[in-house]
């Protein structure tokens, strides 16, 4: 089969296609056809050996792959062969055949094509976790969503808007902006021109947001707790900005704010231990809860940029240059979905 291959740690331009055995399904594993695998900036990271679980090369990267079950390994009832399902994996879903735990294998309902819901599992997975389990957001609260153009950004607005919050996003460009807003943001600011502390005062009539959704980190996140209301609070979700921020954690105590980590990959095995079974019933109805919301239109995964597997250096420079609205999606046979 072919498959990407990450020969040694370092630069994800030396990424090349390779062709491999088609891995055999264990005890509690399903084996796919891929259809579609989405591309994330936590891969540039994996393959640079700088994510906080490391993979030995040489590996095939891909964490997030969609398709049809075509195997199904022993003590495995919940799925049959032809299923159309998503699934996350700790590694090898940039391949046309990918092996994936049964754990973390969810499935796709008829109207939702393989290459949206190849989008659900880990961005709006990612956004759901911080905005329902960590923040506990409510309806009629005010949601302030960073890095909204990306996958893990609008998947937040989305939620959001779903909750019943009022969504304020902000992002780097005005077609940026009007994405965020397309997917259900009231407000937009467009950072590149003006800070967005004083504009979200001025659409809260002075209170702040109640809930901030942060993955870019840096200054964003010292700017955000001034910008959030008392009892606020606030989601740190990733540092797509590269700078891991310091926390004035002064701002923390005056105004009684909460600040809140999120690991998502912690729930499905990836964190300081292994605690996917725990978390595998939570994750479960989590993700048919989404999946449902994609295949209704409640929430609208998009999808920015589509390359075939072999360009997968492209789809990443195409991701790592900030170019990217919505998701990266590798397109391994779209036949599957056919």
């Amino acid at each position: 089969m072919r498959a990407i291959v990450c020969e040694q740690l370092g630069s994800y331009r030396d990424l090349a296609v390779a062709e491999r055995d088609v891995p055999s399904p264990g005890p509690g594993q399903v084996r796919l056809r891929a259809a579609y695998a989405s591309v994330s900036f936590a891969i540039t990271l994996v393959i640079a050996g700088r994510y906080q679980r490391r993979s030995e090369p040489p590996f095939v990267p891909g964490s997030e792959v969609s398709g049809v079950v075509e195997a199904i390994g022993e003590g495995v009832d919940a799925f049959a062969v032809g299923d159309r399902v998503v699934a996350i994996v700790r590694e090898g879903g940039y391949a046309e055949h990918v092996v994936a735990e049964a754990t973390t294998v969810y499935p796709v309902p008829d109207g939702l094509g393989l290459d949206r819901a190849v989008n659900v599992p880990i961005s709006y997975g990612t956004a759901y976790a911080g905005l329902i389990w960590r923040a506990g957001l409510a309806a009629e609260e005010t949601l302030l969503v960073h890095g909204a153009a990306g996958a893990v950004g609008l998947a937040a607005v989305q939620i959001g808007a779903m909750t019943g919050a009022r969504v304020i996003a902000t992002a780097s460009s005005d077609a940026k902006c009007e994405a965020a807003q397309a997917a259900g943001a009231a407000h937009t600011i467009n950072y590149a021109r003006s800070g967005f502390r004083d504009a979200v005062k001025g659409l809260t009539d002075g209170a702040g947001a109640d809930v901030v959704f942060d993955p870019v980190g840096g200054d964003v996140l010292g700017e955000s707790l001034r910008a959030t209301a008392v009892e606020g609070r606030v989601v740190t979700a990733g540092f797509a900005s590269g700078s891991i921020p310091q926390v004035p954690a002064n701002i923390l105590l005056v105004k009684n704010i909460s600040l809140l980590g999120l690991n998502f990959s912690e729930y499905f095995g990836w964190g300081v231990r292994d605690r996917s079974v725990e978390f595998a019933p939570r994750l479960k109805a989590s993700m048919a809860t989404l999946l449902e919301a994609a295949a209704s239109g409640r929430i609208a995964p998009v999808i920015g940029h589509r390359r075939p597997l072999e360009e997968v250096v492209a789809a990443l420079d195409h991701l790592v240059e900030r170019r990217a609205i919505g998701k990266v999606v590798l397109v391994i046979d779209a036949e599957v979905d056919a």
